[in-house]
């Protein structure tokens, strides 16, 4: 599954557009390595997301089937590393 839709299908950010942006900035590392929107992700994947007050970073735990996922279910799709 590409980052920019992995990114928006788990809730991570609101919107795939605002996930596509996000990565043309170039704020967005897949396993310290700068990504762009049509990078596949793959379990295990270390992805970094560098905001102005700090950097997130996530760890890939599942690859969704359907298009996004219920909030409630996003613990079994990505891990929040510190």
């Amino acid at each position: 599954m590409r980052v920019d839709k992995w990114l928006s299908a788990v809730n991570v950010v609101k919107r795939r557009t605002i996930a596509t942006d996000m990565l043309k900035s170039g704020v967005v590392n897949i396993n310290d390595m700068k990504a762009k929107a049509s990078k596949d992700v793959k379990i295990g994947d270390k992805i970094t997301i560098e905001y102005l007050k700090g950097a997130k970073h996530y760890e890939v735990l599942q690859i969704p089937t359907t298009k996004t996922i219920p909030k409630s279910q996003k613990e079994e799709y990505v891990k929040e590393l510190s």
